[in-house]
């Protein structure tokens, strides 16, 4: 027997027991036991089916709600990272911050602009301005790392994963430690050599051939354009 004041409270509020899903699956599978292994619930069976389908739903919808924060907050970041990019006055300290502010606020571990350029990289001019951040490649060297050593068509923007082995000037002393990489291919103008902005991470899943690169292809518009304007 059901003590008499549960038993008061569940006829005055029996709706807890239908809020309540594994209470109602008892009674559900207790009134089927009580009918007899000749008899089918057809309720049972279609309540079974509408927990099973409510289950999915609520799993997608958790899914959407957290993809939508990760997008809100990927767009944060590269909003904050072009704000960056556009403060500084001169071409040196640009690159500065590209390592240092970009970098920390893109959560990357190595960024990297490649520039194309006729003249041989012991240039003195080209001294003046390399670090850490430019890199002078030769002519074509852009395509040729973008498609990979594959003829694929090329694509402005290229999400994979690394191996130590094959980026060892690109990405010097740290070679060693990045897995994956963004890559920009950057249009500079007519008459200008491509160039393209690499973001390299130590975490071999933080860029992935099957993520989205929309954020990234206007962070790089953004870019090449105001590297426009010190090339000018």
């Amino acid at each position: 027997m059901i003590e008499q004041d549960l038993r008061d409270r569940l006829l005055a509020e029996p709706e807890l027991l239908l809020e309540d899903r594994d209470v109602m699956a008892a009674l559900i599978a207790a009134n089927e036991r009580a009918m007899g292994a000749n008899i089918v619930d057809l309720r049972g069976i279609a309540m079974e089916r509408l927990e099973s389908r409510l289950d999915r739903l609520e799993d997608t919808h958790r899914s959407v709600i957290a993809a939508a924060y990760e997008n809100l907050a990927g767009t944060n970041q590269v909003h904050r990272a072009i704000l960056q990019m556009l403060d500084p006055l001169t071409f040196e300290d640009f690159l500065k911050t590209l390592a240092a502010d970009v970098a920390g606020t893109l959560r990357v571990d190595c960024v990297r602009l490649v520039l194309e350029s006729v003249q041989p990289e012991d240039s003195p001019a080209l001294l003046r301005k390399l670090g850490d951040v430019l890199y002078v490649a030769e002519p074509g060297f852009v395509a040729d790392y973008l498609a990979g050593g594959r003829n694929v068509p090329m694509r402005p923007v290229v999400l994979r994963q690394t191996m130590p082995a094959e980026t060892p000037g690109l990405y010097g002393d740290r070679a060693g430690w990045i897995r994956s990489e963004a890559l920009m291919r950057l249009d500079f103008g007519a008459g200008r050599l491509p160039g393209m902005l690499v973001l390299g991470a130590e975490d071999p899943h933080q860029f992935r051939p099957t993520h989205g690169t929309d954020l990234l292809a206007f962070f790089a518009g953004v870019f090449e354009r105001t590297m426009r304007r010190w090339l000018s």
